[in-house]
């Protein structure tokens, strides 16, 4: 008995390694003191000295489901970017930058090509954010994962201005909702997504997905809002409150950005829902209300402000949109349909 026969592979291990250190490389700085290879990421924070008040920030998430969507279409490199994408704009959503990311792979058999290609998408968007990819865990565990299967989490840490933190409690009725569009799922949704869709082809092209394959559209990586968000601040534009539309929708999530109280009247038909969503509800018979419980439905990310600052960040943005208007109460979506 050996580890090999134990279902473990030492040498797949070490090659996957080989596979992702020069992407990983490509995003470390002078402020990585240790990072592949040593027992702990070691990132030099003097940055921090220059600020007025640093806070630092950190956030923890995976891409869910979506991993069996890759594996259905044999494709991986995009859920690395998804991941952390999505920490991003979590991070953004309070205020904060990023420093550093660290990533989890976890599979029942390692495939050092194929699964190098989900770690080579987090350096690839960790170099597009900014972020240093410090460090990571790659594990092999036969019997607690099936065959073929695999699980992609990571943490990101990063840095705001304690004065730059958005803060909920300034949002006042009859403040203006601006959204940033979706891509598409972004990394939420898809075990009802794959239940509604399961029983159509994936691979052929279809003309309500613009000749997209609904394999491509569901995987559509997750947009990060880092270049809007950054417009915005150098045309001292600063949200009142953010709120990322991930797990939940718009009725999980925007609450979250407001005092309580307070709710918002969203606008359906004032923004542009990709066509995946349609096609979802269609063949899974998911009923109004549940499609916006459940996916972003094309809302990214909410931003609110001032009716005033609304409209010049509409300026600077030419793809958002004024999606709706804070009230007392709860968040409703107009021209949804309640019913069951």
């Amino acid at each position: 008995m050996d580890y090999q026969r134990a279902g473990v592979s030492l040498e797949a291990g070490e090659a996957f390694v080989e596979a992702i250190k020069a992407g990983v490389l490509a995003t470390h700085t002078e402020e990585v003191l240790a990072g592949v290879g040593a027992f702990g990421g070691l990132f030099d924070a003097k940055r921090l000295a220059r600020m007025h008040h640093p806070v630092l920030a950190a956030t923890t998430d995976g891409v869910g489901t979506k991993t069996l969507v890759a594996e259905r279409v044999g494709r991986f490199d995009t859920l690395g970017e998804d991941l952390v994408h999505h920490a991003t704009n979590d991070l953004l959503a309070v205020g904060a930058k990023p420093l550093f990311f660290l990533d989890y792979l976890a599979t029942a058999r390692l495939e050092p090509d194929r699964h190098a290609e989900a770690v080579l998408g987090v350096a690839r968007a960790c170099q597009r954010v900014g972020a240093v990819l410090l460090g990571g865990e790659t594990a092999e565990m036969p019997g607690v994962y099936r065959e073929g299967a695999v699980d992609l989490v990571g943490t990101m840490v990063g840095i705001a201005e304690r004065e730059a933190i958005p803060d909920p409690s300034r949002v006042r009725e009859g403040d203006a909702v601006v959204a940033l569009p979706a891509s598409g799922l972004h990394t939420n949704g898809y075990s009802l997504a794959r239940k509604a869709l399961e029983g159509l082809d994936w691979d052929v092209p279809r003309d309500e997905l613009s000749g997209q394959t609904i394999g491509e559209a569901l995987l559509a990586v997750h947009r990060v809002y880092l270049d809007e968000i950054n417009r915005l601040e150098e045309a001292g534009l600063f949200p009142k409150s953010l709120a990322h539309i991930t797990g939940g929708g718009v009725y999980g999530n925007l609450p979250r950005a407001l005092p309580k109280g307070l709710g918002a009247r969203i606008r359906r038909g004032s923004w542009e829902e990709p066509a995946i969503f349609a096609l979802i509800q269609r063949h899974g018979e998911v009923a109004d209300r549940e499609m916006f419980r459940v996916f972003n439905m094309g809302l990214g990310m909410l931003l609110i402000f001032t009716p005033e600052e609304a409209q010049k960040a509409l300026a600077e943005l030419p793809e958002a949109r004024a999606v709706g208007t804070i009230a007392a109460g709860e968040v409703i979506v107009e021209g949804v349909d309640d019913a069951p």
